[in-house]
């Protein structure tokens, strides 16, 4: 191992930047801060005994250094074990951006060429062949979807998510994703019920980021009923932020399962039952967004009953 290689081992600043981790997450920092503490220990403890328990300094150095060693040894394996977990964390974000982006290529070219041929320049297609391709157009779309919930979630862990804040109207935001999903709601046999407020100050956020979010759960919403139901969204002033509210008569979440309702590729066992489409990602992005935002995000739910979702943002000042 050559100078610069030893240098760049011990620079913390670089491998912290390397595993896109923040200081306090970074192992070689936290090494070198548990190194101190011990350091701090090992004379405070040397003083204390030399002076209060035992009349020998050559055998409260022993010990110190006994401590000491043994201290040293456990917070180094620890610290290798974070750091594999971090290099492991790492690998795996840097895959999931490589296979994402080596895949939109041909699907895009899969959905140009399902277009075209679908299109009927190529001859008149019987029922069962407008079938086929809209079975190919539609599982098209969910992996396009699912391509971008993957490099979003890796975009967050990896910290390379900035956020534009300006000031927006969250009404209008509302209403423009309640428009665009508004074909899956009658499809789905559910009423989306909004009564905009007249007055509302502007949220202050990621306009585009925040309609990711709107639009997973009010997605969420509509795809989790079954048959025939209602979703219902509030906006209201609250104090220093704004607060969204989304309610449906849906499936609802198992009391077991709401602890990990937000982990990533989670999905609850009734969902799974159902066989809703879904990645798991949508809720980890969604959290995710909000908090980076400066609000915060939480629910309640209570199976066959239906589910109620909230989250503040900032209100520009």
């Amino acid at each position: 191992m050559g100078f610069k290689s030893v240098f760049e081992e011990l620079n913390v600043f670089s491998k912290c930047r390397q595993y896109k981790l923040s200081l306090w997450q970074c192992p070689q920092f936290l090494f070198l801060i548990m190194g101190a503490v011990i350091i701090a220990t090992a004379i405070t403890t040397y003083g204390l005994g030399t002076r209060y328990f035992i009349v020998d300094p050559d055998t409260v150095s022993l010990i110190v250094f006994t401590i000491t060693v043994v201290l040293f040894i456990i917070t180094f394996s620890i610290v290798r074990s974070m750091e594999g977990l971090a290099e492991a964390s790492k690998l795996k974000s840097e895959f999931i951006n490589i296979v994402s982006h080596q895949l939109r290529s041909p699907l895009s070219n899969l959905k140009w060429t399902t277009e075209v041929l679908s299109s009927g320049d190529f001859g008149e297609l019987n029922q069962k062949q407008k079938e086929y391709f809209k079975i190919l157009q539609e599982n098209s779309d969910r992996m396009g979807e699912l391509i971008n919930d993957l490099l979003m979630a890796s975009r967050i862990e990896g910290g390379g998510l900035p956020l534009n804040k300006v000031g927006f109207s969250l009404t209008n935001l509302t209403e423009e994703i309640i428009n665009e999903l508004k074909v899956l709601a009658e499809a789905s046999n559910v009423t989306v019920s909004f009564k905009p407020p007249e007055s509302l100050p502007q949220a202050f956020g990621d306009a585009r980021m925040v309609k990711v979010v709107v639009e997973n759960l009010l997605d969420n919403a509509v795809r989790y009923i079954k048959e025939k139901g209602d979703v219902y969204i509030n906006l209201k002033n609250s104090g220093s932020k704004l607060l969204f509210e989304i309610r449906d008569t849906g499936v609802g979440i198992p009391k077991e399962d709401q602890k990990s309702i937000f982990q990533k590729f989670f999905r609850s066992q009734n969902v799974l039952k159902y066989q809703t489409q879904g990645s798991g990602l949508g809720l980890h992005i969604t959290k995710s967004i909000i908090e980076k935002s400066g609000g915060k995000i939480w629910f309640k739910s209570k199976e066959n009953k239906g589910s109620t979702f909230w989250f503040t943002l900032p209100i520009k000042k």
